[in-house]
């Protein structure tokens, strides 16, 4: 709707102009060499000359408009994105420095002035006053970490770049919410920031609660179930956004995609979809790397108490597991299952499939 509105305004605005040059045209007939040719038009002719130069105007501008409206808008959306990233420390200095630089350029314009030919002095005249003033706002906005400024306005740039650290929202993608261990982690309140759901990703899981396939329906479901149970207890705050990309088909494109227009961090679980992200410079909150991060660390030599659960493949070999799920092969425990003992890590071994701890019973 907004769009049609716009068309409309900007095709009326080139039937205006279309007018405004038909009447400078009979205005300044002498100065442009055309009064032969206009002066004696009868009156029905010229509005018929202004009627036909308004309407191809018009059709003109209507047909323009997509490409105006969309330059408007990305213009619009670069001074948003740039005003956002400016502190107030910045604008305040860019204002001043703006202000110094347009007075500069209305001292040159004087000068300027005493120049015969018009043309040339309003040509000098707009180059003065665009490039002083940019240049007035862009030189102390680039340097402010030079100027020796207050020390409120230093505490008001760092609470600002918190502010904008929390604000950062976390877009789930279809596998963190299978996983469902995200969740857990935001309750905790360490992870800040809003919980973003695109619509897309719903369309995915509700897809895949549908398959045909026992397994994929029965994941489908748990992670419907999942943010069920998230909004239902209030813990999170999860937004459910209807921004779809329709040039787009994979929904992991569109969820970069999101992300980058949105200044926000991608939770997966995907290792592919991290690597595609990290390529784009779009951040990732990988679940599995929080969940290595976590694991209980040990090193050879250290001595743990581990509860044996079973026998190991190995003769003599029996099986215990950290409280994180780290599998330890005990050496010498194969009959010693359920039973607490003290074992001595002999070696650390990181697979592609997880960590596994090998020990001895510690005499």
């Amino acid at each position: 709707m907004g769009k049609k509105i716009a068309r409309v305004l900007i095709t009326l605005l080139g039937i205006f102009l279309g007018l405004s040059l038909v009447w400078l045209v009979n205005k300044n007939q002498k100065a442009l060499g055309l009064e032969g040719l206009f002066i004696n038009l009868q009156p029905w002719v010229n509005a018929l000359i202004y009627g036909v130069v308004s309407v191809i105007f018009g059709i003109i501008f209507f047909f323009i408009s997509p490409a105006i409206i969309n330059g408007v808008a990305k213009l619009v959306g670069k001074i948003e994105k740039r005003s956002r990233e400016l502190t107030m420390q910045q604008i305040f200095v860019g204002v001043i420095g703006l202000l110094i630089g347009l007075v500069i350029a209305l001292l040159i314009s004087l000068l300027i002035a005493k120049i015969p030919i018009t043309s040339i002095v309003i040509l000098l005249d707009i180059i003065a006053f665009v490039s002083l003033g940019y240049l007035g706002f862009k030189i102390p906005t680039s340097r402010i970490k030079e100027l020796n400024l207050p020390n409120w306005f230093k505490k008001g740039e760092q609470a600002q770049q918190v502010d904008s650290t929390k604000a950062k929202p976390k877009l789930l993608d279809t596998s963190a919410i299978i996983d469902g261990r995200f969740f857990d982690v935001y309750k905790t309140g360490v992870v800040e920031g809003k919980i973003i759901v695109p619509q897309f990703v719903l369309d995915e899981l509700r897809h895949i609660a549908d398959s045909p396939d026992a397994l994929k329906r029965a994941r489908g479901r748990r992670g419907l179930d999942a943010i069920n149970a998230m909004q239902g207890d209030g813990a999170g705050s999860i937004t459910v956004v209807d921004t779809d990309y329709k040039d787009l088909d994979e929904v992991d494109t569109k969820l970069l995609r999101l992300a980058v227009e949105m200044n926000g961090i991608v939770v997966t679980n995907d290792y592919n979809l991290g690597k595609v992200a990290a390529v784009q410079s779009v951040p990732v909150f990988n679940i599995n790397d929080l969940a290595n991060a976590l694991r209980l660390n040990v090193v050879a030599g250290e001595v743990v108490e581990l509860t044996i659960v079973k026998e190991g493949k190995e003769h003599g070999q029996g099986v215990a597991y950290f409280e994180d799920g780290t599998m330890v092969v005990v050496d010498g425990a194969a009959k010693l299952v359920g039973e607490t003992v003290a074992a001595c890590v002999t070696s650390v071994l990181q697979t592609s499939a997880g960590r596994m701890v090998f020990a001895k019973i510690d005499e």
